[in-house]
């Protein structure tokens, strides 16, 4: 019988350091998954795999990268589907100031909140039309391009007062690559801002229907005007697309780009200072001015433009599409329309709208 009770003994000690062990061990491995990932707690090694939505959002840290950009209630769509390529595709922390008028704040608010975009770091800034008194001409041709939130990016340092450098988009674009990258663009010296040039990009033989040849500053301005010929500018100097700027704003203030911008508006409303061919947006004309030889320079593939021009389809692969880090619809066919190029990458990133009212048209809407 005692040798029975030594046996019995001597099994509880095994099972008592046996169960010690595995204690030990659990408590390693808790320390160790904190230490990987101390925000977020325990994940599931297959939890990613079935649902990318399930995955706890981290606080998204390090630098922060403002990118500004427009939301007008009838193309509200184009907006979100931006924002949305561009969170997506980053691991950076990125903050939106969106620029808006009134009557879109409510809708704006909902169709974020209501999406996968409603941890996204963001700002409303209401645009103020009276800004542009005096400074647009009332021509009825022009009332399409003299949208106000179309001069939003002239106040870039004054809706970004913080910030010592930001990315200005348009609407009517998708980013592919990180949104890092573009933002880490050299800007030189002296320089407020950097563009993509329209003779060095991939887009550079875009031909705009019944406006001639763009690539150029003679398709943006009327050389025969005296306050032109006074800058001593070549006409055939190339010029770039405002669809996309990286923005020193600490040289932005410096050299008071706002205000000189402003200059040329006023001063274009009493001199018609503006090409009679010119076909698209009328904020380009005064960037041109003022940046004359005095930007630098966007890598090529992160502004792929004229998608929203005819013959896009042809211009442009879709191996060359799919490889391009931005892309543009500027010009009348727009990625939400029905007979726009590439709209099916468009739709990739497209979220519907919880409210209803915003829908893309398709070929095969009735």
């Amino acid at each position: 019988m005692t040798m029975r009770k030594v046996n019995v003994a001597i099994l509880v000690l095994l099972a008592v350091a046996f169960l010690i062990i595995v204690q030990r061990n659990l408590l390693n491995l808790s320390d160790f998954l904190h230490k990987e990932h101390p925000d977020a707690g325990m994940i599931l090694p297959f939890e990613s795999e079935l649902s990318p939505d399930l995955r706890l959002e981290l606080v998204r840290k390090g630098e922060e990268i403002p990118v500004l950009i427009t939301a007008a209630e009838e193309r509200l769509g184009a907006v979100i589907a931006a924002m949305n390529s561009i969170y997506q595709n980053s691991k950076a922390n990125i903050v939106f100031t969106i620029v808006a008028l009134n009557d879109t704040v409510d809708h704006l608010k909902v169709w974020l909140s209501k999406t996968k975009l409603k941890n996204v770091n963001y700002k409303i800034v209401i645009f103020k039309p009276e800004l542009l008194n005096g400074k647009i001409a009332k021509d009825p041709q022009m009332l399409e391009a003299a949208k106000p939130l179309t001069f939003a990016r002239f106040y870039l340092s004054a809706y970004i007062p913080e910030a010592e450098k930001a990315i200005y988009l348009d609407d009517d674009v998708i980013v592919q690559g990180d949104i890092q990258d573009l933002f880490e663009t050299p800007i030189k010296p002296g320089h407020a801002a950097a563009f993509s040039d329209d003779c060095d990009s991939a887009s550079a033989k875009g031909i705009v229907r019944g406006a001639g040849n763009q690539n150029n500053y003679i398709g943006f301005l009327d050389f025969k005007k005296e306050a032109i010929k006074k800058l001593g500018m070549r006409a055939n100097t190339c010029s770039f697309n405002p669809g996309v700027i990286i923005a020193n704003l600490t040289e932005w203030r410096n050299q008071n780009i706002t205000q000189q911008l402003e200059h040329w508006m006023e001063l274009n409303t009493k001199e018609d200072l503006y090409s009679k061919t010119l076909a698209e947006s009328i904020t380009t004309p005064p960037l041109l001015i003022v940046f004359y030889k005095r930007h630098s320079s966007i890598d090529p593939m992160w502004h792929v433009r004229h998608l929203g021009t005819t013959g896009a389809g042809n211009r442009y692969s879709p191996q060359f599409v799919k490889a391009a880090k931005l892309l543009h619809w500027n010009g009348h066919y727009k990625p939400w329309g029905r007979t726009s190029s590439f709209s099916d990458v468009w739709d990739k990133w497209f979220l519907p709208d919880p409210t209803g009212k915003f829908l893309p048209v398709r070929r095969h809407t009735d």
